[in-house]
């Protein structure tokens, strides 16, 4: 079909925004023009995109399908051109990182805070979500690279990685409220107890049951939250036991005691994650060197 790109643009904008208002705002065109286009697109591939009413928009299942199309095609296109920016001058162009709100409070605060002090032209865009979901973005052209915890199931051999640091889980108690500080238990043990942990969407979560898995042993948590800090609040005040990655342990968790277990657990890693389908630009190969 000879479409315009333009309408393909003006879709993206209208699909992301779920608003025509919002769409001629960031392409700074008028909302009539918007309409335009999208009633002129749909006239041509002869399927509706939007079901529109006085209080809101939303896409239909063909909406939604060619969506699915374009949004990475949308990405890959504002890819190339920051990667034109950054061949032109490292000093700017733009950096993309995708990484969970652990991971980059953390450990990626201090690199990005060098990066920003070497590089202060350069743009640089954090988008937190699940080391799971992470992949998604990295996929879609929506970032350059995540951060993620190791083993990730969502990885596969398109994704070039590079290993970062090497850290270990540990479970964690108030010792006011849990007298365990000179005891030693075993995995069935710990299930006495009220386990604090991430939920099912995490790559934390994944690795724990895993592990009761390989014991034969069936975990179910008392509590499953999206943050560490939380977690690690929950058990200072004597909720349960928290399982946390070690790195997330500061001078503020003097209170609290580490759990030891029979069964060791194997370390995890954080990697530095990219698509190999894609080119990595001079600004993302300058900052993944800090790593180094």
């Amino acid at each position: 079909m000879d479409i315009n790109f333009e309408l393909y643009k003006v879709f993206f904008y209208v699909a992301t925004s779920l608003s025509f208002s919002e769409a001629s705002k960031q392409l700074f065109i008028s909302q009539s023009a918007v309409s335009q286009s999208i009633k002129t697109l749909e006239k041509k591939l002869n399927q509706p995109l939007f079901i529109r009413n006085t209080k809101k928009v939303a896409l239909t299942k063909e909406g939604e399908l060619l969506l699915s199309h374009i949004e990475p095609a949308i990405h890959l296109i504002m890819r190339g051109e920051s990667s034109l920016m950054d061949s032109k001058s490292l000093g700017g162009g733009q950096l993309r990182i995708g990484a969970s709100d652990t991971i980059c409070r953390y450990f990626l605060v201090p690199y990005l805070k060098k990066f920003h002090e070497t590089h202060p032209h350069a743009h640089i865009k954090v988008t937190n979500q699940t080391s799971l979901n992470c992949v998604d973005l990295l996929e879609n052209g929506q970032v350059d690279l995540i951060v993620t915890n190791y083993p990730n199931s969502r990885l596969n051999s398109t994704h070039h990685q590079k290993q970062i640091l090497d850290f270990q889980d540990v479970f964690i108690a108030n010792p006011a409220y849990y007298d365990l500080a000179d005891k030693v238990l075993s995995l069935k043990e710990l299930l006495k107890f009220p386990l604090l942990m991430l939920d099912r969407k995490s790559t934390t979560s994944e690795f724990l049951h895993n592990i009761f898995q390989q014991h034969q042993l069936d975990l179910v948590p008392e509590i499953e939250l999206s943050s560490n800090d939380l977690l690690i609040d929950l058990a200072r005040i004597g909720l349960g036991i928290a399982f946390i990655p070690d790195y997330c342990l500061t001078r503020q968790a003097k209170d609290l005691i580490l759990v030891k277990t029979n069964e060791i657990l194997p370390k995890r890693q954080l990697v530095a994650v990219f698509n190999s389908r894609f080119a990595v630009s001079p600004i993302v190969s300058e900052f993944v060197a800090l790593f180094d």
